[in-house]
This record gives C-alpha cells, sequence and structure tokens, in this order.
C-alpha cells in the first residue's frame, strides 16, 4: 500500500507552522505512527471480511458481546433482587409467601433468562439444518425441564398452603408420595414433548402406550383402585396418623398411608398392612374424633333389698358421678326385673375420648359404689338359684345351687 507523503517544501512550511504553535513532538509523532494506524485500518477490514463456519466474523462478536452482557444483567438481577427476597424471607409472619416467591425466583424465572440470553445471542448465526435441530432439541430439552419443574412446584406449593390452611401438619407428609406419582406422570409427558420437537413421529408411541395402558389397567386393578383410594382417603380424610380406628375384627393407630397399603400399628404391638381400599370399603370407627365418650353399665341387686334401699340407689350413682371431675352424668334408673337380680342402668359421659381416662373414671365410680353398698348393706346380685324342696308335706325353700337336702 503507498503512503502519501508530503513535498519538501510543504514539510518546510508545516514544521515551521507547529513550532510557532509549540506542538512539533505532535507532529513528529503523527508522522512516525500514521504507518501503523494505517496497516491496523487494513487488517480490519481483511477482518471484517473473515468468515468462519458460514458466519462473519462480526457475527461472533456480537453474539460474544450479546452474551456477555446478558450474563452480566442476569447475574446483576438475580443477585439484587435474590438478597432483596432473601431479606423479606427472614421477615418473619411474610415468610412463607416470600419463600414461595424466592424459590420460584430461583428455580424458574433466573434459569428462564440465562436461556433467553443464549437464544438471543446465536440468533444471527446462518447454521445448517442438523445443527439446528440440534440446538432446537437442547432448547426444548430445557425448557421442558422447567416447565416440569414449574408445575411441581406450584402442585407442591398449592398442596402445602392447602395442608396449611386445614390445619393439617399431617397432610404434608401424605403428599409426598402424591407428588412422586405426579412428578413421574409429568416427566414422561416432558419426555413425548421433547420427541416431538426433536422430529421424531410420537403417533406410533401414544397409541402404543394408549394399547398398553389398557393392558397395565386390566392386569393392575387392584393396584389402580388402591391408588384412587389413597386419593379418596388424602382428599376426604376418614382417618389420619395417629387415628385409633376399628375396622372389621382389627383395630389400632394408623402409622402411614402410602399409595397402595395403610399401616396399623395394633393393640398387641405388630404392625398390620391393609390396603386403601379394604379400609375404604370398610366400616371404620374412628375414635380419635370422638368428642366424648358415652358410657352405659349395668348393676344388679339381690331381690332381698328394700324399697328403700333401691330408692336410695340412683342416687348414690348420681352423687358419685357429678362428684368425679370431667365426668358428666346423664341418667339412671330402675331398669328391671332379671332373673337373679334388680337391675339399674346408668348413662353418663367421659369429656375426653382417651380410653385411658374413661377406665380410670370407671374405676373410680365401681369403688365409690362398693364402698357405699357396703355401708348401706345393699347387695350386689351374682347368678344363683333357689330349690324347693318338699319333705313331710311342707316345701321349705333351699338357696343356692349346692343346697343340701333335708330329711
Amino acid at each position: 500500500m503507498e503512503l502519501y507523503k508530503p513535498a519538501d517544501a510543504e514539510e518546510r512550511q508545516i514544521r515551521k507552522m507547529l513550532r510557532t504553535n509549540g506542538v512539533r513532538e505532535v507532529y513528529l509523532y503523527s508522522v512516525a505512527i500514521s504507518p501503523s494506524i494505517l496497516y491496523t485500518v487494513s487488517m480490519f477490514d481483511q477482518l471484517k471480511e473473515f468468515s468462519f463456519l458460514g458466519n462473519p466474523l462480526m457475527v461472533y462478536v456480537q453474539a460474544l458481546i450479546i452474551l456477555v452482557c446478558g450474563l452480566f444483567i442476569v447475574s446483576i438481577v438475580h443477585i439484587f433482587i435474590g438478597r432483596r427476597l432473601k431479606r423479606r424471607c427472614e421477615a418473619g409472619a411474610e415468610g412463607n409467601r416470600w419463600w414461595i416467591v424466592r424459590t420460584g425466583f430461583k428455580k424458574i424465572l433466573v434459569p428462564l433468562l440465562y436461556i433467553v440470553v443464549i437464544r438471543l445471542s446465536v440468533a444471527g448465526f446462518a447454521v445448517n439444518e442438523t445443527v439446528n435441530r440440534f440446538f432446537q432439541g437442547f432448547i426444548s430439552a430445557v425448557i421442558a425441564v422447567l416447565a416440569v419443574r414449574a408445575t411441581v412446584f406450584l402442585l407442591e406449593t398449592s398442596l402445602r398452603k392447602y395442608a396449611q390452611k386445614t390445619g393439617h401438619e399431617e397432610d404434608e407428609k401424605r403428599i409426598k408420595p402424591l407428588l412422586s406419582f405426579v412428578s413421574f406422570i409429568l416427566w414422561i409427558s416432558a419426555f413425548i414433548f421433547l420427541l416431538d420437537n426433536l422430529g421424531f413421529n410420537i403417533s406410533t408411541l401414544v397409541a402404543g402406550l394408549g394399547v398398553s395402558g389398557i393392558a397395565v389397567a386390566i392386569a393392575a386393578q387392584g393396584i389402580l383402585g388402591d391408588l384412587f383410594n389413597y386419593f379418596v382417603i388424602f382428599f376426604d380424610r376418614p382417618f389420619e396418623l395417629g387415628d385409633f380406628v376399628i375396622f372389621d375384627d382389627k383395630m389400632g393407630v394408623i402409622e402411614k398411608i402410602g399409595i397402595k397399603t395403610t399401616r396399623v400399628r395394633t393393640l398387641s404391638g405388630e404392625q398390620l398392612i391393609v390396603s386403601n381400599s379394604n379400609l375404604v370399603n370398610s366400616r371404620l370407627h374412628n375414635y380419635k374424633r370422638m368428642e366424648r365418650r358415652r358410657i352405659v353399665f349395668r348393676i344388679g341387686v339381690v331381690y332381698q333389698t328394700t324399697a328403700a334401699q333401691l330408692a336410695q340407689i340412683t342416687e348414690i350413682i348420681k352423687g358419685i358421678i357429678e362428684g368425679i371431675e370431667g365426668a358428666q352424668f346423664d341418667r339412671s334408673h330402675f331398669q328391671g326385673f332379671g332373673d337373679f337380680a334388680l337391675t339399674f342402668e346408668t348413662v353418663y359421659y367421659v369429656l375426653s375420648p382417651d380410653y385411658l381416662v374413661y377406665m380410670d373414671v370407671q374405676q373410680r365410680i365401681n369403688m365409690e359404689l362398693f364402698k357405699i353398698f357396703e355401708e348401706k348393706g345393699i347387695e350386689f346380685a351374682y347368678p344363683t338359684q333357689t330349690l324347693y324342696l318338699r319333705s313331710q308335706g311342707v316345701e321349705s325353700p333351699q338357696h343356692g345351687i349346692d343346697a343340701e337336702k333335708e330329711s
């Protein structure tokens, strides 16, 4: 490349002018570096025409600038907003709500912003169909993963808020198998969506899954029935963890509620495993839901008891029950004449569902009755027979089944 060089007369005139203005050094420096500047400009023009894999160098420079600037902006947003959300989470009362926002921001929004930056940075590239399909498949896979994570997160958050609203802490434990099942279905759906975006023909696959699903449903009716009954238990809540239940001839405390079976700890100590269908279809008595326990008990006194003593018995029982804390008297009546006893029926309530409390109250009632009856000379009845023996034309009653015959 041929550079311009001023004539001698012109150069002398320029130097004189520069010397007059005191900038001679500037001129000499500019004359010295002018070839380097022109060479750099020439190299820059050549680089602009350079291409790699069918794309000019400027496209790569532009993509790099967009990528670096985009990552820098997303990082700043992540740090700035993330710190503010973290402080909100530590604020106290509103921690739960801000925890949801912060988790969604970190797990969903930030990765999505990174994907957008990458997509914008490579938007100017001209690539062949294979590379473009691979890149589109990668983007689709990432979007599918983020969509599944977002859906699972929203479901988990909604179910957790539902459990907190209902006030049942054990529901948070019971939603884990439910979320596992829903996550499995979502991941299968995301995989099919990804195959469709990669260009595979999924109609045959979907048809095959439909036929296979029918076959599996027929072969696994019991398992699917237990699975649907798990949803019935979860939403209808006929029993919960820690409830004491009686079904059929079994009884025990609910320990774990699974997708297929429920585990019950019986009174004798062993663990009873029952299918969810069996529990849902059984007539189940849930004693933990009992607010108070209704008790009916009967006592019998001998026929030799006087009328005055009979009139006192109901008042005695009423006074005993009303004097016990946690017991509520309902009624006490002379019920009827039995084979060997005069029967009294009493009804009262124990103001606690605890079985041990009921047994303590009943024991105290029994002890007080025995003590008062002993003081008043009232005898409890027990199974006896009276035999009448005829001797020399005279009937004489003999009490008791072991009475001896008199001759």
